[in-house]
């Protein structure tokens, strides 16, 4: 069974930032996409960023945190630049979505809902967030905004930690 965030009582069943309906669903659908958007959402439009993982997906035929971190570094490369290319950057993007992936493979036993189900507070799910490869104060605090307010994650202390 797949996890996915709608699990939790959205009150949407997408969310806008791609201007592609399939894509803007899979953010929802696919929790690992919702990730791989936000690490590639750097020196891009937030369309070309949050496409992304639907993209990829489509070009790999899954989106499989286990499966991508095992990959060969340099067929991932050729699918992050096949035309049109996945990123601006696509051989340094395909770096960190490996990265990534292997994280959440590793850490959070290939599933990404892991991250906030089994965050305690606040303030541990914003650590979890940090501690994804390329996820910073700005991208973690985008990241908790649309997890708290569009998705329904509320862990104890989430507004202590959410962007003002």
């Amino acid at each position: 069974m797949r996890a996915t965030i709608a699990v939790m009582s959205t009150t949407t069943d997408r969310l806008h930032l791609t201007g592609d309906d399939n894509a803007d669903r899979y953010l929802i659908e696919e929790p690992l996409a919702l990730l791989i958007g936000f690490a590639l959402d750097q020196q891009v439009t937030v369309q070309k960023a949050f496409s992304g993982p639907y993209e990829l997906r489509r070009r790999l035929g899954h989106l499989d945190a286990e499966r991508i971190a095992a990959m060969d570094p340099a067929e991932l490369d050729r699918v992050f630049r096949d035309r049109p290319a996945l990123h601006r950057f696509p051989g340094s993007m395909a770096s960190k979505v490996q990265e990534l992936c292997r994280v959440v493979a590793e850490r959070y036993g290939n599933d990404a809902t892991r991250i906030w189900r089994e965050a305690t507070d606040g303030r541990d799910l914003r650590d979890r967030l940090m501690g994804l490869p390329g996820f910073g104060a700005m991208k973690v605090g985008g990241t908790l905004a649309i997890l708290h307010m569009r998705l329904g994650v509320s862990p104890p202390g989430i507004a202590a930690v959410l962007p003002s």
